[in-house]
């Protein structure tokens, strides 16, 4: 596919964009102005630990504060087919001998992190005849993986979604010229410090 043309380079902000994304331009385009977000915020901002509070009964209640499950379970069905189950998938499990996604380390009988989230969610759609779908937040780095693993849960009561996370270029600190020549580069070329993108995120929950 060839490559779309870059953003005027005046800016050195802009510079970054032209030669690193791919695709087609509103794809592109949402990219871009996720990077240019991303590198206007000038300077890190520092915690003040001083200023930060226990947060109140108000904003994080107690569990044995919460309002017990209905007995109708046709009510519970109700409150549960409004349910999502979001789990951030965007970490390497290298720390654990595991060259892929995080989740998908064996943790107990042969199973992983991923299959016991399944088993979950699966026996509660089973019980309740709900439909609690899963999202699956990757990074760049799991996202191809997770692909490819979520094909083994084609047969489960589960509708599962994933998405890639934003993603931002290595930069040369004095020229601000991206460490990547091209969107196709490799992995090493893009920042490890992800964040997510709430527009993004919005975007995929209205289609579930």
């Amino acid at each position: 596919m060839a490559k779309q043309p870059g953003p005027p380079v005046s800016d050195p902000i802009q510079r970054v964009g032209g030669p690193i994304y791919m695709g087609p331009k509103p794809t592109w385009q949402k990219q871009w102005a996720g990077t240019k977000n991303y590198l206007s915020r000038g300077e890190a901002q520092h915690v003040e630990w001083s200023k930060i509070q226990t947060p109140t009964d108000e904003v994080v209640v107690p569990y044995d504060t919460l309002a017990p499950v209905p007995e109708d379970a046709a009510e519970t069905k109700k409150l549960l087919d409004k349910l999502v189950v979001l789990k951030l998938n965007g970490g390497l499990g290298t720390t654990m001998g595991c060259t892929g996604p995080k989740s998908v380390v064996e943790v107990r009988n042969g199973l992983t992190f991923l299959d016991l989230i399944i088993i979950q969610i699966e026996t509660l759609n089973a019980k309740y005849g709900c439909n609690v779908s899963l999202l699956l937040v990757n990074s760049f780095y799991t996202h191809d993986d997770t692909l490819k693993i979520v094909e083994k849960y084609a047969k489960s009561n589960i509708d599962i979604h994933t998405f890639n996370q934003s993603q931002y270029p290595r930069l040369v600190v004095e020229d601000f010229k991206p460490l990547p020549s091209k969107g196709n580069t490799s992995k090493d070329g893009w920042a490890k410090n992800m964040s997510l993108w709430p527009p993004q995120i919005t975007r995929v929950l209205l289609l579930i």
